[in-house]
């Protein structure tokens, strides 16, 4: 058995090939980041074992510059291992108490690693299926968040131009209101506006539902309102309303390629109610393989959900507060589901009621929530079960 470190880089790999004693095979070597590289690489491997189910190869999980090699590597029928750094800098600690650190020690201790550990799970299609899962919704998150700085700024805009409109919809970020100030960006402009095109645009953007009476209502409200005639201002307006329009657009292609996936999945997490495809596809994606974890605190762990502790002599700490550590999406989703599970079901429903009864915030009593959740959707995962809805006390992992 021979066991391959690879340490990832932008424009160079270091590599170091062991055998199952831990000894080198032969020195450390450095392979550039292209076609030739790869191959001189998988032709150093092949002059050591032929034999590729006797190879383990090893990387680091170091965002997309892994992607092209590790695609290269499993084209070529190589068994090929993706580890988090974090695990891989712990190991290299645990074997020297010097702060030694360089790509040529690091590509040697992936491959001990390699060598040590036999829970480490080869990197297969559905592990690329899910690497494809995340890149889209965390994707989306980014988008959704631009969008939502964008909005912000549409309300300061309109509070400039036309603070009084405000009070005059159930929200700005609606289509005919856009409509109203992508054309009409400011309370002076819907002043001017004539009335039969203020309630074709109104009654076209809301589809029947606003007319003739809320553009006099508006034209009225713009006419004596104390909003400021700045054009800098109405430009960076349109603009906005423009880029908030775009971004729709791409978040709704997004998603309906994450709804895709996720009926191709098939998982039993959409059983529970309140957990939509988009949050649920954020959970499948981040947890990734489920048995990879073997109990739920793992996940909780994984997503920094579990209590930090700290305890020395006589001391211990009372208040414990999440670590926080982990994957900052998952903990995002599992919080947000667990927001509208919550609401949906009565088990869930009087579970929070219980925690705050126990005079525990709302925040706190949520995190709690979020720790049953857990449990439930990795009970539902490893039984390929799906959800019961009951009335409380008895539920699916009650």
């Amino acid at each position: 058995m021979i066991y391959v470190g690879i340490d990832v880089a932008k424009d160079k790999h270091d590599c170091a090939i062991i055998d199952q004693d831990g000894e080198e095979v032969e020195g450390v070597f450095t392979i550039p980041n292209n076609r030739e590289g790869f191959y001189e690489l998988f032709h150093k491997i092949l002059s050591v074992n032929e034999d590729l189910t006797q190879v383990k190869v090893g990387l680091e999980a170091t965002g997309h510059y892994c992607y092209n090699l590790l695609g290269f590597l499993l084209d070529k029928g190589c068994p090929t291992y993706v580890i988090n750094p974090l695990h891989t800098n712990l190991y290299r600690k645990s074997l020297s108490l010097r702060k030694t650190k360089t790509d040529k020690v690091d590509a040697h201790t992936i491959a001990a690693m390699l060598m040590s550990d036999v829970d480490l799970k080869s990197y297969s299609e559905s592990s690329h299926q899910n690497e494809e899962l995340k890149s889209l919704t965390r994707y989306r998150f980014d988008k959704v968040k631009e969008r939502a700085k964008l909005k912000i700024s549409v309300s300061r805009l309109v509070n400039i131009l036309f603070p009084e409109l405000d009070k005059l919809v159930p929200t700005l970020h609606m289509a005919s209101v856009y409509a109203l100030l992508s054309e009409f960006p400011g309370a002076f402009a819907v002043a001017a506006a004539h009335l039969t095109r203020l309630t074709n645009l109104l009654t076209d953007a809301s589809k029947g539902r606003y007319g003739k009476d809320t553009a006099i209502l508006f034209r009225e409200a713009a006419r004596n309102s104390i909003g400021s005639r700045l054009p800098a201002k109405s430009l960076e307006l349109k603009h906005t309303i423009r880029l908030i329009q775009e971004l729709s657009a791409e978040i709704s292609e997004i998603e309906a390629e994450i709804r895709a996936r996720m009926k191709e999945i098939n998982s039993p997490i959409l059983s529970i109610p309140g957990i939509n495809y988009r949050m649920g596809a954020m959970i499948i994606a981040e947890i990734g393989d489920f048995n990879r974890f073997d109990s739920p605190d793992k996940i909780l762990a994984y997503a920094g959900m579990s209590p930090s502790t700290y305890q020395s002599g006589q001391l211990e700490s009372t208040h414990s507060h999440m670590e926080k550590r982990g994957s900052r999406y998952l903990r995002y989703a599992l919080y947000n589901s667990t927001r509208y599970v919550c609401q949906w079901d009565p088990v869930f429903s009087a579970y929070l009621a219980k925690k705050r009864a126990e005079g525990k915030p709302y925040n706190v009593a949520i995190s709690h929530a979020a720790k049953k959740l857990v449990r439930t959707i990795y009970y539902l995962e490893k039984t390929g079960q799906t959800y019961v809805k009951a009335d409380p006390p008895g539920a699916v992992m009650g």
